[in-house]
């Protein structure tokens, strides 16, 4: 079978690649407004890309045609966020935090989260989130209808027992991420796992 996403099937490219590409990680991705009013939003095109700087970068849709999501608004105008991982523990409130609320309602207090200070940034982080990235945005690029936004990651918090403190690695045991598989309302869970050796 071969797909020609430039044709007619363009409209059907989200479904198409957001069920192949998977799992995905999620941000749960914290931010504020002008006024300081919290949003809290998940986003699974999402990931790490890059160390020296350390940076990540996520797609937010738009609300409705050119419209930016409150996320993408408030990063653009005060140029901070939050990206908060997501484990099984958390994958229920991660969720509602996807609803639909009025602009200047806050998805933490509707999911029942906790916010905790951040470091350098005036976004919070969540307290129930397995690791939390302080993050300042880098720059936001705009193909088509799709907004790249990508951020240098300026502190890391860690559940205490999730990274070895000598070696950086982490305890699978301890850490129980959920990856986003297709749409609508699919998840997994990541604790089947295996190790392949790199060849020398």
């Amino acid at each position: 079978m071969e797909l020609d996403l430039t044709g007619p099937l363009s409209e059907d490219a989200y479904m198409i690649l957001a069920g192949l590409v998977t799992p995905r990680p999620i941000a749960l991705t914290t931010t504020v407004d002008l006024e300081g009013r919290v949003n809290a939003a998940p986003f699974s095109f999402f990931n790490v890309l890059g160390d020296s700087p350390p940076i990540v970068g996520f797609c937010p849709g738009d609300r409705s045609a050119g419209v930016p999501k409150d996320t993408a608004r408030n990063i653009r105008l005060t140029h901070e966020f939050v990206v908060n991982l997501v484990d099984e523990a958390l994958a229920e409130k991660m969720n509602l935090c996807a609803a639909t609320l009025p602009p200047g309602e806050n998805e933490l207090l509707h999911a029942g989260l906790t916010a905790l200070p951040s470091s350098v940034v005036k976004p919070p982080r969540i307290a129930e989130a397995p690791a939390s990235f302080e993050c300042r945005s880098h720059s936001i690029i705009e193909i088509g209808d799709n907004r790249l936004i990508i951020g240098e990651v300026l502190r890391v918090h860690v559940r205490d027992g999730i990274l070895d403190p000598e070696t950086w690695l982490v305890k699978p045991g301890n850490y129980h991420p959920i990856g986003r598989m297709q749409s609508p309302n699919w998840y997994c869970r990541t604790q089947d796992m295996f190790e392949l050796k790199r060849p020398k």
